[in-house]
């Protein structure tokens, strides 16, 4: 049996994480059966989510678990692509995990705003005496965490600034396709459209969202990616529009 562990469906997506978001996507592209149980950070393997139990055997950190199913189940997730398809396919797939997760990290739970709206729900279990004290805690560390990576070192305006630039790049290489590299979903795509969804959801107030919504191939292709692998979420959110 196949569990992944993520943190649930939040704020209009299928998990607040895009890591969870790509472990879920990762696992629908290969047709694998699995079910979902909630992830405590503190019992995971690396101390984060998401992460599958497959059989006993905990994997985590979703780059080794897509190399876990194309090793064990001989599933080809970017099969059909060139060479040079695959590098570039890679090539986005990093940059939306070391780039652009860490400007939507800093507005997420940098911004009071945000943090009110969105991560503050998160701590909603903990007893009122410590909650505060958690909270402050965990902001801080988070604080630290990009410190040490560096976004934490620059302004808002200049981690808006790169994280638009990736906006921009995922844009131009998407252009009009309907998944990253054509037709049919490829790797990266995992991991492109829980970015995309992450930075367009309309929680959190920020420039990137604004910049995000201007793109309207990534508007489209949010669509489409919810529609193919989360219809019900898909559903939901088309219904809270009208």
């Amino acid at each position: 049996m196949r569990t992944l562990y993520v943190f649930g469906p939040n704020f209009g997506l299928p998990d607040p994480s895009a890591f969870c978001m790509k472990g879920l996507v990762l696992l629908k592209m290969a047709g694998l059966d699995y079910e979902t149980a909630l992830c405590d950070p503190r019992k995971a393997p690396k101390k984060k989510g998401p992460y599958l139990d497959d059989d006993g055997l905990a994997i985590p950190d979703t780059t080794f678990i897509r190399w876990h199913i194309e090793k064990k189940y001989g599933f080809d997730f970017d099969a059909g692509l060139t060479d040079e398809q695959r590098g570039t396919a890679w090539a986005v797939e990093k940059l939306c995990e070391d780039n652009i997760y860490f400007a939507a990290v800093s507005e997420r739970w940098m911004i009071d705003s945000n943090f009110k709206a969105g991560p503050r729900v998160f701590f909603e279990s903990v007893p009122v005496p410590m909650r505060y004290l958690v909270v402050s805690m965990v902001r801080k560390q988070i604080k630290r965490d990009l410190w040490g990576q560096g976004f934490g070192r620059h302004s808002r305006e200049e981690i808006v600034r790169i994280g638009n630039r990736g906006i921009d790049a995922i844009s131009q290489v998407l252009g009009d396709k309907s998944f990253l590299m054509g037709d049919t979903p490829c790797g990266a795509d995992a991991i492109v459209f829980s970015t995309v969804a992450g930075v367009l959801c309309e929680t959190f107030e920020s420039a990137m969202l604004t910049h995000a919504k201007s793109k309207a191939n990534l508007v489209t292709y949010r669509d489409r990616c919810m529609e193919h692998w989360f219809p019900e979420i898909a559903g939901v959110t088309a219904k809270a529009a009208e």
